[in-house]
Order: C-alpha cells, then sequence, then structure tokens
C-alpha cells in the first residue's frame, strides 16, 4: 500500500488528509481516503466527520473525495430542495371516489346522486395506436469498432463464434456480428433464430427482419449446449478464485492498517510518558536546589 498525507486546507488548522492507494487485488489502483483531526483521530467517512465537528464546521459543499470545497453542489441541493418544496406545495390529484357533497346555503349537507350510464350516452371505441416504434435497417453498423475493456483499460479480446453463424449484409465482421447477437440477447423477447428468409441474401435491404440479427438461420444442438454449459463453469471457477485473492488482500490490507494504527498509538503514548517523566524530573531537580542552597 502507498499512503500520502497532507494538509487539507479547507478543514480547521491541524487537520490532514490520507490517501491510501492499494497495490494488490481486483481493486488494485483504486484508493481510499481517511482524515486525522489535530488530536490522531481518524475518519472514514463525511457522515463521521460531520458528527464529530457539529455546528462548528459547514461540510454541505466539501467533497470527502478531493478534499475541496464545491459550490455549485451546495447550489445543486439548494435547488434540489427547492423544487421539492414547490412540488409538495402544489399538491396531489385527488383520486377519491366518494360521492361529492351539495355545497348550498344550508347548514346541512345533503348527498349527491351521481349517475353512471345514460341511454342516450354513445361511448366511441377508441382507435389502436401504435406503440411500436420502427426499426432502422442496419443498426448493427453503428456498433463496429466498439471494444471492451478492463480495469486496466486494456481491451478484452472478443469470443470465437461457431462456425454455424455466419453473417450476411453489406460490410459483415464477427465482430458486429457478436455485437449484434449480444444485443438481440438481451433486448428482444422473442427467440433469436436469424434471417430465416432466403431472399435477404439477395436484397437485404428489402426482406431484412430487423428483429433479428445479421446472420443466415441456425440451430442451436445439444451438444453446443453441453460446451457452452463447461465454459461457464471454467469461468465461474476462475471469478470464485479471484474473489478468494481479492478478499485475502483485503483482509491483508486491514491487518497491516490496523497495525499501523496501533503503532502510531503507542509511539503517542510513549511520547507522552516522555514527557511527564521530564517534567517530574525537572521538578525535582528544582527542589533539591533550593534544599541544597
Amino acid at each position: 500500500m502507498e499512503r500520502k498525507r497532507t494538509e487539507c486546507p479547507c478543514l480547521p488548522p491541524g487537520w490532514k488528509k490520507e490517501e491510501v492507494i492499494r497495490k494488490s487485488g481486483l481493486s488494485a489502483g483504486k484508493s481510499d481516503v481517511y482524515y486525522y483531526s489535530p488530536s490522531g483521530k481518524k475518519f472514514r467517512s463525511k457522515p463521521q466527520l460531520a458528527r464529530y465537528l457539529g455546528n462548528s464546521f459547514d461540510l454541505n459543499s466539501f467533497d470527502f473525495r478531493t478534499g475541496t470545497m464545491m459550490p455549485n453542489k451546495l447550489q445543486r441541493n439548494k435547488q434540489r430542495l427547492r423544487n421539492e418544496a414547490i412540488n409538495q406545495a402544489k399538491g396531489k390529484l385527488d383520486l377519491n371516489t366518494a360521492l361529492p357533497i351539495r355545497q348550498t346555503a344550508s347548514i346541512f349537507k345533503q348527498p349527491v346522486t351521481k349517475v353512471t350510464d345514460h341511454p342516450n350516452n354513445k361511448v366511441k371505441s377508441e382507435l389502436q395506436r401504435v406503440t411500436e416504434q420502427p426499426q432502422q435497417l442496419f443498426w448493427e453498423k453503428r456498433l463496429q469498432g466498439l471494444s471492451a475493456c478492463d480495469i486496466a483499460e486494456q481491451i478484452i479480446k472478443s469470443m470465437e463464434l461457431p462456425k454455424g453463424l455466419q453473417g450476411i449484409g453489406p460490410g459483415h465482421t464477427n465482430e458486429v456480428l457478436l455485437s449484434a447477437i449480444a444485443s438481440a440477447l438481451h433486448t428482444s423477447s422473442g427467440p433469436i433464430t436469424g434471417q430465416v428468409s432466403a431472399a435477404v441474401e439477395k436484397n437485404p435491404a428489402v426482406w431484412l427482419n430487423t428483429y433479428q440479427p445479421l446472420c443466415r438461420a441456425f440451430v442451436v444442438t445439444d451438444k453446443d449446449i453441453r460446451k457452452q454449459e463447461e465454459r461457464v463453469q471454467q469461468v465461474r471457477k476462475k471469478l470464485e478464485e479471484a474473489l478468494m485473492v481479492d478478499e485475502l488482500a483485503r483482509a491483508e490490507e486491514a491487518t497491516e492498517e490496523r497495525r499501523l494504527d496501533r503503532e502510531q498509538y503507542d509511539a503517542q503514548g510513549l511520547e507522552a510518558c516522555d514527557q511527564w517523566s521530564a517534567s517530574r524530573i525537572g521538578a525535582g531537580s528544582t527542589t533539591f536546589c533550593h534544599l541544597h542552597k
């Protein structure tokens, strides 16, 4: 772990900010921020800091991560509270279905009869509106050139598609086909079969089914399912091992942090004892000198 402790000018004098950068585990490269009071007390979050300072210091615009004041953040909070107050003042719709009461000069409230159906009333059936939006042809081309990256900003190698998946359409590539199949699996509620029409290869702009990815019709066999299940089990095992390594790294960091805190506490106690001993020795020397005289 790498520790950087600096003065925090936005807090009262004597306060220090410490940034701890993680060196191992899945969270390598990330940092944790802590604050120390002039007396050496450690604070891990902004609520702890606010409870300790109380009303003596305003932390509404204070950013715990950077240690700076952000006036824009305070303005946004005030605007949000103002909008909430306006919305509450407007009130809510009255959805009460109780019978209305006649408001007359009489001091007694009289009920009103509500008529819900009448022989002269004619109810017109509303036309069904088309809520489904049209699909754009070859929209998968917009996914071309996009790649996934890991936490180290390294491009993840794309999957190898089975030989049975063959793309169709102008300028198709395996990367675009993989993105189109993944999008169809997440957005479509029906089965993914590919383009079942044979005429789509002759004129895809006319016969293309926009709800299916740009590939020829394919069939998933039991062998393919078992092979994919084995891959999933292998990936889950690797993920479990990575999580275990990360958990062990976190436990080691916590142990190291507690050890450093204990050493700092012992050092402060030893220094206080030395000061007390020095004061006692000085007082004894003064008394001896007076007696000798």
